[in-house]
């Protein structure tokens, strides 16, 4: 029987990042002694993704010493030892490969802090592929990124599968777009009013990996 694929978008559905940057943000800003209504302002300049080159913006604004280079160290370092991944979660993507389901994390970011959060989360050693947006210039929501990510776990998007994630357009637009069913985490959130949903609405990343396996054992009944 064929291997059923499902990809999973890294931040804020895997883990955790919203709470670690917040976490993170107040530790930079007593560190570097700044003034604690800076909290904001660097957290803002993370917030959506960072790079190497974001750190050229924050270490500019607040007249820093410390290199561009040592920054970001700094920065993959604390963030992959600040981030977590529930163990249910880690669990889940265990019982997945037990029931045949090829998984691979699908995300956007720098190839550096997202595969150290991958590691250091225990992540890596229980999915079959990851692709980061970083190594191949190809971002969600762009099917190229979910061409390579099906490609890191041994198979191709023709054949089918999902893609779970939290952001409307990057992993639920993208996905559709990509021929995958999908899975939005909620996060207690609504869904855009004018926006085709998704397949499926869960509040975590466990309830998504419960349907997924019931899914697959609805799968293999019809199969057999």
């Amino acid at each position: 029987m064929q291997r059923l694929l499902v990809l999973f978008d890294l931040d804020n559905t895997l883990v955790d990042r919203q709470r670690a940057l917040a976490d993170w943000a107040a530790e930079f800003t007593t560190r570097h002694g700044l003034e604690d209504e800076e909290q904001a302002h660097v957290l803002d300049m993370v917030a959506e993704r960072a790079y190497p080159s974001t750190f050229d913006v924050i270490r500019a604004r607040y007249q820093l010493a410390t290199s561009t280079a040592e920054l970001w160290r700094v920065y993959v370092t604390e963030i992959a030892a600040m981030v977590s991944c529930p163990p249910e979660v880690l669990d889940g993507l265990d019982e997945l490969r037990v029931a045949d389901w090829r998984v691979g994390v699908a995300t956007n970011g720098a190839v550096d802090i997202q595969r150290a959060k991958l590691w250091a989360t225990g992540i890596a050693e229980r999915v079959d592929g990851v692709f980061v947006s970083e190594e191949a210039d190809a971002r969600k929501p762009q099917t190229r990124h979910f061409a390579l990510a099906a490609a890191r776990c041994g198979t191709v998007l023709g054949d089918g599968g999902w893609m779970v994630g939290d952001n409307p357009v990057n992993d639920i637009g993208g996905g559709r777009s990509a021929g995958l069913n999908t899975i939005w985490i909620g996060n207690d959130r609504s869904w855009p009013p004018d926006d085709p949903g998704p397949d499926h609405t869960v509040p975590h990343a466990r309830a998504a990996i419960d349907l997924l396996l019931l899914h697959s054992a609805d799968h293999a009944r019809t199969m057999a």
